[in-house]
Parts: C-alpha cells; sequence; structure tokens
C-alpha cells in the first residue's frame, strides 16, 4: 500500500474525473515551433507523463498578439488545433487527460517575440518594467497600447476561439491563466489597471474583464470544463495591487456562481498570506494547490481538506513517472536547469522513468 494514499483517490473537476490528484502544472519550455506550432517532441513529452491525474498544458497563446515568449505555442487556427490534436492523442493512448492554459500576455512580451504586425494590449499605457528574454538578448519591454471597448470584446472573442479550438484538439478543459502579470491579472491590479472606464477603478470593475472572460468560456464549452489559475499578490513581471487579498476575496466569491471546474493558486508565502487559505475561506469549488510541494506535504493537505489536489511543475519535467515514484517511494531525479528552456529533446524527453533507469 503507497505511503500516500489520498493522493490516489480520483477527484471529480466539474466534468473531468481524474484518476488520482498529482496533476502536472503548466511549465513554458519554449519547444515551440516559429510557427507556434507543437511538434512530435512535444508528443512524447507529454505522452511521457500521462499518469498525471490532469495535465495542464504549457501556457498557449489565443492570438498573435498574446504571445509574449519566444517558441512558445498558440492555439487560435485550424493548424495549431491540428498540431495540438497529435499530442492529447499520444496522452490519451496512455489514459492520460490533457487541459490547455490559455495565456494572453498583454503587455509582457517583445517585438522579436512576436509575429510582425502583433499588437501589445493591457488595460492602460503602463509598460512592464522589465526585461524579457528573446533570441536576440534580454530586451526591455515597450509600452503597451491602452486598449479600447472594442479591443476587450476583441480579446474575449479570442479566447472563445481558442477554448472551442481546444475541445476540438482533444483538450478536455480550458484553464484561463490569471497570474504572473498577464492581462487578466493586469486588469485586476490596480498598479496595471488605471482605467476610468467600467473596466477599472472599483474592485467590481477590475473584476469585469476576468468575469466577462469566465461567463464567455463558460456559454462556449461549458462552466464545468473551465479552471482558473491564480496568486494573489504575486509580483512577478512588475505587478502591483494595492490590496490583493480584497480584490481576491471578492473575485473568489463571484466565482461561486459560475460553476467552474476549479480554481489551481499558487502559494506565495512571500506575499504576506495564505493564498491556498484564502480561496478556501472564498470559494466553495475544487481547489488545486501549487508550489514547492513534496508528496508527504500534498497528502497530509489533501487529508485535512486544504486542498483537493497539488500541480507538480519541476518535479514532472525531471520524473516523467513521477506518480509511480511517489507510490514506490523511490527518490526523484533532478532536474537540469540549463535544459529547462528551448533546445530539443536534452532536458525534454531524455529524462528516463523507473522502468529505464
Amino acid at each position: 500500500m503507497t505511503a500516500f494514499p489520498h493522493l490516489f483517490t480520483p477527484l471529480a473537476l466539474g466534468s473531468i474525473t481524474a484518476p488520482n490528484r498529482i496533476f502536472m502544472a503548466p511549465m513554458t519550455r519554449s519547444r515551440a515551433r516559429p510557427d507556434d506550432l507543437v511538434t512530435e517532441l512535444h508528443s512524447r513529452y507529454y505522452q511521457q507523463r500521462a499518469t498525471a491525474g490532469l495535465i495542464i498544458s504549457e501556457g498557449v497563446h489565443p492570438s498573435a498578439d498574446g504571445k509574449g515568449y519566444n517558441r512558445t505555442p498558440g492555439l487560435f487556427t485550424q493548424a495549431h488545433a491540428t498540431a495540438w490534436r497529435q499530442v492529447t492523442d499520444a496522452v490519451a493512448e496512455a489514459d492520460g487527460q490533457m487541459v490547455a492554459q490559455l495565456m494572453h500576455c498583454g503587455r509582457v512580451g517583445h517585438a522579436f517575440n512576436k509575429a510582425e504586425g502583433a499588437r501589445f494590449l493591457a488595460p492602460s499605457a503602463i509598460a512592464c518594467k522589465e526585461e524579457i528574454f528573446t533570441e536576440q538578448g534580454a530586451q526591455p519591454m515597450p509600452v503597451p497600447e491602452a486598449m479600447s471597448l472594442s479591443d476587450i470584446k476583441t480579446v474575449i472573442a479570442d479566447y472563445v476561439t481558442s477554448a472551442r479550438l481546444g475541445i476540438e484538439a482533444g483538450f478536455v478543459g480550458v484553464e484561463l491563466h490569471c497570474t504572473s502579470g498577464y492581462l487578466p491579472a493586469q486588469f485586476l491590479s490596480t498598479g496595471t489597471n488605471q482605467r476610468t472606464d467600467e473596466y477599472g477603478g472599483s474592485v467590481e470593475n477590475r473584476l469585469r474583464f476576468v468575469l466577462e472572460t469566465l461567463a464567455a468560456l463558460a456559454e462556449a464549452i461549458g462552466s464545468d470544463r473551465i479552471g482558473l489559475r491564480i496568486c494573489p499578490g504575486n509580483p512577478f513581471n512588475d505587478l502591483h495591487d494595492d490590496d490583493p487579498e480584497e480584490t481576491f476575496a471578492a473575485l473568489l466569491q463571484a466565482l461561486n456562481t459560475l460553476g467552474l471546474a476549479y480554481v489551481h493558486a499558487i502559494r506565495m508565502p512571500s506575499v504576506g498570506f495564505n493564498s491556498l487559505a484564502l480561496v478556501r475561506r472564498h470559494f466553495n469549488g475544487v481547489l488545486i494547490g501549487n508550489d514547492s510541494f513534496t508528496a508527504e506535504e500534498a497528502d497530509q493537505m489533501i487529508a485535512s481538506g486544504q486542498v483537493d489536489a497539488v500541480a507538480f511543475g519541476r518535479p514532472f519535467v525531471a520524473n516523467p513517472d513521477l506518480p509511480e515514484r511517489f507510490e514506490q517511494g523511490a527518490p526523484l531525479a533532478k532536474i537540469n536547469f540549463k535544459t529547462l528552456y528551448g533546445g530539443g529533446a536534452e532536458g525534454y524527453t531524455d529524462y528516463p522513468s523507473l522502468s529505464n533507469s
């Protein structure tokens, strides 16, 4: 019998049933083609990790405008969906399942990383005061365009198109990326959203973009196929909110009427409060916890009801058979940080499983 029985019990997340509670977290790996297509390499990578109860894909941009980083995959054309279908079929052949994480980077990015003519859109024309990696080296980020009301409608429609293509491509659901300083988080935060219309100012107005996007996604593919990833107070990519606890308490309470499959929350003790406890206080649905969990801690927190499942990131990079290793109490392989981003099979699909080591 496994030492971590709670990790190996099934879990219902809306219309999704996970056979275990060891989920694979979304992780940018920067191995897409220049045309934003995934390849056979991605099929192997995700298939190797198909014993996860649920795989959350790396962030995929829902439009050319939404791309921020180089070599990240898209999901906004039929070609993208066809390429992703090869990945989800490979995962399904190994009895796994995936959701697609929709990641519009907003003001985060650089022209070197985008298609020609792609725009930089944000709630307000405030530049991110960080540099971003490009193949031409680290570059400062430009001042974005403040989105018009028409732009907001277009971006929400882009998310909907991407979600529909995702279901067509064999994903069992989608996750809206609402942290790390990307577009939805930019709307929520006082430091990046200085609008004076119905999308800015009060907490209720700053929530509007995220809630309208989730409602549109729910109408398109069903709320029981939708997750939301958050990390209240996360300062990544020059993000600041005057009162993240207030902002996210209001957001989480509003989610209770939507019937989402789950909320996926990253814990970050450095922000000064417990984000997982915040979610539990204000959200009535399934909670996936994330960041630096051991198997022991994950099992204990599931047992105590603090979370319902745990998404593991770096451990899944170096250990494609992570659930089996947890079940057997086997040691974990170490990650090679030098091969984390970019490149080919090295540091991507060449980590051995227990049966091949």
